[in-house]
């Protein structure tokens, strides 16, 4: 059955007290039983305090990204057994600022991927095109190739137990988004190549969007038959605009 979930991603962003403010916000306004999934993925300082603030509701946690190498000497680096002490049920892989900034290229993603699923946590993997690669027409093969890079190295199988998050760099923090129809169409790309090589994987396989969704935009984009829900940037660190692309889940 595929899961309808959003997805907040604090980026390089917060301090102990600004998080308590934010999740004590966002817990009082999600309360009750939902169908849905809600996640917020922090940085790697606050995985024990948050862990601790949202051990007895309904939010789930992540981090923002893995090491692929599961111990050794790599200074800086956290692994996915060192996520697992904080019960981490989910890890960013593949972020386009990733990518960009820090030179991860579609292999290394990958290895980041299994190591993430070797450890019982659930990645989410963001894929997408740069504005360049848009206009030169070129956002299928560049997302054909980002896919291949883990089917190969994984398996089709393990999108079982993964996330897709669509995230068109040019869409990433410049105010711009994809139209609804436009992200509807990549997502409908994205679950009918999955689907070539297995239908009910595909059928299940929850697809987020994640560019500049924002309270204002998130119950039309949500409601395109391919796209579940969203990855969620700045809009993640102010409560009432996060809580409002929640309760868009449900329209």
């Amino acid at each position: 059955m595929r899961i309808r979930m959003v997805a907040g991603n604090w980026k390089m962003h917060g301090s102990l007290a600004e998080n308590k403010r934010l999740l004590d916000a966002i817990a009082a306004g999600l309360t009750g039983a939902h169908e849905e999934h809600f996640v917020v993925c922090v940085p790697y300082p606050y995985l024990f305090s948050v862990q601790d603030a949202l051990k007895s509701g309904n939010i789930a946690w992540g981090a923002q990204n893995l090491s692929q190498y599961e111990k050794g000497a790599y200074t800086g680096e956290v692994s996915a057994s060192m996520l697992n002490d904080f019960a981490c049920r989910y890890v960013i892989v593949g972020h386009s600022e990733r990518r960009t900034l820090f030179n991860e290229n579609n292999a290394v993603v990958a290895e980041k991927y299994v190591a993430a699923q070797r450890a019982g946590i659930t990645p989410i993997l963001c894929i997408g095109e740069t504005l360049q690669q848009r206009e030169d027409e070129i956002t299928e093969k560049v997302i054909t190739e980002q896919i291949a890079a883990v089917i190969q190295l994984a398996g089709i199988e393990s999108f079982k137990n993964a996330i897709i998050a669509y995230e068109p760099v040019w869409a990433i923090g410049t105010g711009k988004t994809a139209t609804p129809q436009q992200a509807q169409d990549v997502h409908a790309f994205i679950r009918a190549g999955i689907a070539q090589q297995n239908s009910s994987i595909a059928d299940d396989l929850t697809i987020l969007y994640g560019g500049s969704v924002k309270a204002n935009n998130a119950v039309e984009l949500f409601a395109m038959p391919d796209i579940d829900g969203g990855l969620i940037g700045g809009a993640s660190l102010i409560a009432e605009e996060f809580i409002a692309i929640c309760r868009a889940l449900r329209h």
